[in-house]
């Protein structure tokens, strides 16, 4: 089995679709004609959650009208995001077939497929055309890919001279092993975290000008004791993201949270330019 094949197990439910409206319908929600604040809990799978994705799409200097690539764009959620808060035309690709026919039913269920579609892919050769967009993202997804020098020069071929790629990535900050399980592994074999130094050099290699870059541990970190406040309040835990991860979801949580807290990795944001 290839590494991508692994990574695409890893996230495979087999049942998310169902397992998803049976939480919303639980809580309220009409299933039929959700909302995005509907999908808050399950969709955005990564550190910072939607906080993190409104700052980002913020940097990003989004406006009506743009074509926008998410690379690995998961359940769809930061897609949603950008054209429901600012008219984008976004195309995402993932590479977990579940992910996908997922996201393209709750962006149907939000009426929003007249701007959000996905499609299944690997981010190594993305089936997208040559300078057609504006903007790239990447969210949580460099974690699974080894060969990032590749995956940048794909970014870069995709993007218009000028454009904008925006990532929003775990980073390793010192020296150190990681505890698995983590979210995007159980195990080492699939884990490919590397240093903001290493990202920087890569980026620069594959054509890119680094215009912005931040370390939103505070936000994650913030979250997560807000998190762990509500659960010794007797509340209810995040059900949509444990219904992500399956049973070891709170050990998974609790390994990236404490590396985050300990300085061992950070949720870094970085805008590059395109040149």
């Amino acid at each position: 089995m290839s590494t991508e094949e692994k990574v695409a197990s890893h996230y495979t439910h087999g049942s998310l679709e169902t397992a998803i409206l049976q939480t919303l319908a639980a809580d309220g929600a009409d299933i039929e004609n959700l909302r995005i604040r509907d999908l808050a809990g399950v969709d955005e799978f990564h550190l910072g959650r939607h906080a993190a994705t409104v700052d980002f799409a913020r940097d990003l200097d989004l406006s009506a009208g743009l074509r926008v690539a998410d690379i690995g764009s998961g359940l769809g959620g930061p897609a949603r995001h950008f054209a429901d808060s600012y008219g984008c035309l976004v195309s995402g690709v993932d590479l977990t077939e579940e992910f996908v026919q997922v996201a393209n039913s709750l962006t149907a269920r939000c009426g929003l497929t007249e701007q959000v579609s996905f499609q299944q892919g690997s981010a190594l050769a993305l089936p997208l055309e040559s300078g057609g967009f504006d903007r790239a993202t990447l969210i949580h997804v460099g974690m699974n890919i080894e060969d990032k020098a590749r995956l940048f020069s794909e970014i870069r071929r995709i993007l218009k001279p000028g454009g904008s790629f925006g990532l929003y990535e775990i980073m390793q900050m010192r020296e150190g092993a990681l505890p698995y399980p983590m979210p995007w592994a159980m195990e080492p074999e699939t884990s490919f975290v590397c240093s903001p130094d290493t990202y920087r050099n890569l980026l620069d290699e594959a054509g890119f000008v680094v215009e912005l870059e931040q370390d939103r541990s505070a936000l994650a970190i913030r979250l997560a004791h807000e998190a762990r406040a509500r659960a010794a309040a007797g509340e209810l835990r995040d059900q949509g993201v444990r219904t992500l991860m399956g049973p070891r979801a709170g050990e998974r949580i609790g390994n990236v949270n404490m590396s985050v807290e300990g300085g061992l990795l950070a949720p870094i944001e970085m805008i590059a330019r395109a040149i």
